[in-house]
């Protein structure tokens, strides 16, 4: 990608808070990371992200999971919803859903993730706390492709975070957090100028754009 190609354009899913939906609008204002967010979805009417996206003027669109009788009857409504935007990637930002096989071959390889762990290890839910739990000294946040086996997609990038003594759930995921709102930028900054790709299972990087 050349300095003069169009932004990339992505759709992101969340569910929650949207923190790092707001890190990836503040780092396109701040320093012009080459994406255009044609759309924020969320399966969620009431989370609190979907007022971060109306108050940057992002399109806003609400799959309630909760209104559909399958799962795959809702994976089928979020693609339609996510193709009619024709991204070129696909961002979960907190999206608190598991996705369908089908969902997912049909996004592989521009369906990416961010997990709040230095995954392999600790997949799943409730990172923090089974880290604290667990006497670990090392923790962070892994950026990764998503595959049909949950949080075990190719790695991208990942940031560690020192387990402190004294440290809670609250004041270890504060700075995994503001790992998180690092990275997940960067390397979608990355994919957007093609110096990373899924391959065969893998991920691919270059050191320069393609």
């Amino acid at each position: 990608m050349s300095a003069a190609s169009p932004p990339v354009p992505v759709v992101i899913l969340i569910s929650g808070n949207g923190t790092n939906l707001q890190a990836i609008s503040d780092d396109i204002a701040q320093r012009q990371l080459p994406i255009n967010i044609r759309a924020v979805v969320s399966n969620n009417p009431l989370a609190p992200g979907l007022m971060r996206a109306r108050q940057a003027g992002l399109c806003v669109n609400v799959i309630d999971h909760r209104q559909f009788p399958t799962r795959a009857a809702f994976d089928y409504a979020l693609m339609q919803a996510i193709d009619f935007h024709a991204p070129r990637l696909v961002i979960l930002a907190g999206f608190m859903r598991i996705l369908g096989a089908d969902f997912i071959r049909h996004y592989l390889g521009r369906l990416i993730n961010i997990h709040p762990s230095l995954l392999p290890a600790f997949p799943g839910l409730n990172t923090h706390a089974r880290v604290l739990a667990s006497g670990v000294g090392q923790h962070g946040a892994t950026v990764h492709f998503v595959t049909e086996e949950v949080d075990a997609g190719p790695i991208i990038l990942q940031a560690e975070v020192a387990v402190q003594p004294g440290d809670t759930v609250e004041t270890l995921a504060a700075r995994v957090h503001k790992e998180e709102h690092r990275i997940y930028p960067l390397a979608i900054h990355w994919l957007a100028q093609g110096r990373v790709r899924l391959h065969d299972g893998r991920t691919l990087l270059r050191d320069d754009p393609i």
